[in-house]
């Protein structure tokens, strides 16, 4: 039996290391998904295994345990970088702007109200005390990346003979963190008088009302004698919107038209075009017809079809710069990214992903599909050296030395800070470089949740060893309650002001506050509730500068306060 003794007590061993992390993150991840009230704390009991490990000294050596812990955090955010960067900037329009100032307040207000419990209710002569605070901020907002950038910032200040075990703190305001930001939410319905079944009905109104950038397929029939004789280039420029006419019957005869076919009164032609558009296009062409058109009567049948961008060389490429019709003899009329159906304008930028909507004959179309790869099989494929070359810069970014007056350290972003926006950029404009970020959704979970597992797991078992004296013995339960109120607080103002000031509908502020807490809990609770696409909407809007935010802030926090 020496063997297996030795097994789980030599901390020197690589087969305990694994062993050590095998257990705590496997027994986590199955004590997460018990649910209390329905509500589970899923991967983040890896935290609270590793802490029971840590305890009872079931743990590793210190400098393994630390390079496990930082490289699962740059994998985890910048895994987050990679997912957010694509609808970063985007997520500043249409509204957008309102909510994201609405979340950046609220993030404010969390400091803030740290800030107020750390003076009330902690001693603030003992300097262990506001780290501590720091540690119970990102627990209330269950906000991981922001404790790694905490923990990193801290080391920097702070030299190896004190050892803030702020994790403790973040374990202790977790729980009542995911409860506390949907018991304030539910809170807000009945201070500004919410009837679910009336926000439901006014969404779905709103919602049919609202023009977007979804495509509308119609029929028309030319009757505009100012068009006759005109090509369709002439009519497109004329009419200064993008549409797509992807086939014309004229004088019984079915084609794909080219940018040189003329109109002519009499003629039949579908049309694609976003929603927003359609009336005027009507309006100037013709009316919606009805068609009885029997293409396979035709010499050259014309077929519709999905086909996926694979090839890396399309990466980057302008719709309206590639001559599909002219060369290739077909029409794109739609792209699906990411699940979302757009209308495919000239001025679309591909990604290596998109699901393109291809109108011409069978050989034609064949055509296009080599062009564009096509390859399901080739979407499996990870893009490593993406990650890696990615992870490289960020990580020299994030040591660049920004010295500013007043802080007893040079500014910078660090394991979290560097590569969080690298990757960002890199989702949003990788293709210029020629870079190819897609990764499948499935790919990108797994490598983010692999990186937080690591990240709890090794925060766990290093903050074990002293979490009893800390928190049992401690100042455990003003953690608890103090958290409370950095969870409650901020969502209870921001979600009345928005509510009563701006208007935005119920569910879109749900969707808003879990966004900004980056609880994915609270938004399955607001999704529940909703019919609509609403709560997702918000969520996604405030969620990549949220994430930006809380990972920035944690270590501005440390770097201007604790190192006072």
């Amino acid at each position: 039996m020496d063997w297996l003794i030795n097994l789980f007590t030599n901390e020197e061993s690589i087969a305990h290391i694994v062993l050590l992390y095998s257990i705590v993150i496997a027994a986590g991840i199955y004590l997460g998904k018990i649910k209390v009230g329905g509500i589970s704390l899923g991967v983040t009991f890896v935290l609270f295994a590793g802490i029971v490990a840590g305890h009872v000294g079931f743990t590793g050596p210190l400098s393994t345990l630390t390079f496990l812990q930082d490289f699962g955090l740059i994998l985890f955010v910048f895994m987050i970088g990679l997912q957010v960067g694509p609808g970063f900037f985007e997520s500043f329009g249409k509204g957008g702007i309102k909510l994201n100032a609405l979340s950046a307040v609220a993030i404010l207000l969390n400091i803030l109200v740290m800030f107020g419990c750390y003076y009330i209710f902690f001693d603030t002569s003992n300097p262990n005390n506001l780290p501590m605070m720091v540690g119970t901020l990102y627990g209330a907002v269950t906000n991981t990346p922001g404790l790694g950038a905490a923990k990193e910032a801290l080391s920097s200040v702070f030299t190896t003979t004190h050892n803030f075990d702020i994790a403790s703190g973040y374990a202790c305001a977790y729980p009542l963190g995911v409860v506390g930001i949907i018991s304030a939410t539910l809170a807000i319905k009945y201070i500004c008088r919410v009837d679910l079944d009336d926000e439901n009905k006014k969404l779905l109104a709103e919602e049919g009302e609202s023009p977007d950038a979804k495509p509308r397929i119609m029929y028309l029939k030319v009757s505009n004698a100012y068009i006759a004789g005109r090509t369709m280039e002439e009519i497109t420029q004329f009419l200064n919107r993008d549409m797509v006419c992807t086939r014309i019957m004229h004088n019984g005869e079915i084609t794909v038209p080219t940018r040189n076919t003329n109109f002519e009164e009499g003629d039949e032609i579908l049309v694609v075009c976003a929603e927003m558009d359609a009336s005027a296009i009507q309006a100037f062409i013709g009316p919606e017809i009805e068609v009885n058109w029997h293409e396979e009567k035709q010499q050259q049948r014309l077929i519709s079809k999905q086909i996926l961008v694979t090839r890396g060389a399309m990466n980057g490429k302008m719709l309206g710069k590639i001559p599909f019709n002219a060369v290739y003899g077909v029409n794109i009329t739609r792209i699906t990214r990411q699940g979302m159906e757009l209308f495919a304008s000239s001025s679309h930028i591909f990604n290596v992903g998109d699901r393109i909507t291809v109108v011409g004959t069978e050989e034609n179309v064949a055509r296009v599909a080599e062009m564009v790869g096509n390859s399901e099989k080739v979407l499996n494929h990870p893009n490593l050296a993406t990650i890696f070359i990615g992870i490289m810069v960020g990580l020299l970014f994030g040591s660049l030395p920004l010295a500013i007056p007043g802080m007893p350290v040079p500014l910078k972003l660090g394991l979290a800070g560097g590569p969080l926006i690298i990757a960002i950029f890199i989702g949003r404009f990788g293709y210029r470089m020629h870079l190819v970020t897609y990764t499948t959704t499935s790919a990108n979970m797994m490598l983010r949740e692999f990186g937080l597992a690591l990240f709890l797991a090794s925060v766990g078992i290093k903050a074990g060893h002293g979490f009893w004296d800390t928190v049992v013995q401690g100042d455990g339960l003003k953690y608890v309650y103090t958290g409370f109120l950095i969870t409650i607080i901020p969502i209870l103002i921001i979600g009345t002001i928005a509510r009563k000031k701006y208007k935005f509908n119920y569910f879109t502020i749900m969707g808003m506050l879990a966004g900004t807490y980056t609880d994915p809990p609270a938004l399955a609770y607001a999704n529940s509730v909703c019919t609509g696409e609403a709560p997702a909407i918000g969520y996604s809007t405030v969620y990549p500068l949220s994430m930006f935010l809380r990972i920035l802030t944690a270590q501005l926090v440390v770097l201007f306060f604790c190192g006072a």
